[in-house]
């Protein structure tokens, strides 16, 4: 089918059958589709609201057409990408998770890129702290297993996305191109703590990631619309686990931490970002620490080294104390420099 006719359809609020989008995805992927008409459909499919089917065909195509990453154990990998385009402007949150995560004994495949529409991204604020960002596949499957974490530059591993991340940039906006990343790790990564920018996404992606193999996946929103666990409110979890779906809410004092608005964790600039982060690293008390415990330790748990979230956060919080965490961080920074000499 055209993509008039799908975009036609779009328009009348009606889903689009999941082989026509497979087929949809694949011609813009590989060009054929012109990026007017590309900004029409992502624009059309976001007023509409994208479905579970849609999102799961667009998930299957970019999966297909990525640059794969084979990790002997793979299937204890664990990502912490997050949707972005939630507009709130905080520092890097998941990424510092992450580390804290590793620093665990989970295996990180860590998946990411640049700002779209935040102040800095997982790759901006990566890159701050002296991280070399253009490894190979066998080299970040190296890190993964000798360094507990490995982190894959998103435009490295979808050189399709090229003729779309145009449009991306420009439309500025969060489209289906948003969804897709945290659903398309290089490495296959089955657990994930995957914020989203919407509280309606929650469960969708959930049922997408079921569709998609996922083994252990919290997808989780900010009453605040952060796409982290708050700590300035309830979070809304859908949580997909041996098959099945339960969502439920959380407030930070279900976990004793004290309930703070989100303006302590905003940031202007990369490097804003960078302080922060290294500061939670370093392990200084307050709102940004409070925030990584909190989503670090929901990493931890949906990558089976903790039997639950509150006991994550417990070793999360060891961890930071201890400085594990800031080691993890300056092992990948070593490792990740030495390929480059």
């Amino acid at each position: 089918m055209k993509p008039q006719a799908i975009l036609a359809r779009i328009l009348e609020q009606r889903e689009t059958p999941y082989e026509e989008m497979v087929e949809l995805m694949r011609a813009i992927m590989s060009g054929n589709v012109s990026p007017a008409m590309t900004a029409a459909l992502m624009t059309g499919l976001r007023m509409k609201r994208e479905s579970i089917g849609e999102i799961t065909a667009a998930a299957q195509v970019m999966r297909e057409l990525a640059l794969h990453i084979e990790v002997a154990d793979s299937v204890n990998l664990v990502d912490t990408c997050g949707t972005g385009g939630d507009g709130c402007n905080t520092f890097n949150i998941s990424t510092a998770s992450a580390f804290v995560a590793a620093a665990a004994d989970a295996q990180v495949a860590k998946h990411g890129g640049r700002s779209v529409s935040s102040k800095a991204g997982s790759a901006d604020v990566l890159e701050a702290i002296g991280i070399h960002l253009n490894q190979t596949p066998d080299q970040i499957a190296q890190s993964i297993t000798e360094v507990g974490i490995g982190f894959m530059f998103a435009p490295n591993f979808h050189h399709a996305m090229k003729h779309a991340a145009p449009v991306r940039r420009e439309l500025g906006v969060r489209t289906l191109f948003n969804i897709l990343g945290p659903l398309t790790n290089p490495a296959g990564a089955k657990n994930q703590l995957l914020g989203v920018f919407n509280e309606d996404l929650t469960g969708i992606l959930a049922q997408a990631l079921l569709r998609l193999g996922s083994q252990h996946a919290m997808i989780v929103h900010g009453s605040d619309g952060l796409d982290e666990i708050t700590i300035s409110g309830p979070t809304k979890i859908a949580e997909l686990k041996e098959g099945e779906i339960r969502e439920y809410t959380v407030q930070p004092e279900d976990f004793g931490l004290e309930r703070t608005a989100i303006e302590s964790l905003q940031v202007n600039s990369t490097d804003d970002a960078r302080v922060m982060l290294l500061s939670v690293l370093d392990n200084h008390p307050g709102p940004a620490r409070d925030i990584v415990l909190l989503n670090a330790g929901a990493a931890i748990y949906v990558a089976g080294k903790a039997d639950s979230w509150a006991e994550g956060v417990e070793i999360a919080r060891d961890k930071l104390a201890s400085g594990a965490a800031k080691e993890k961080m300056l092992a990948l920074i070593k490792f990740s420099n030495q390929l480059t000499h």
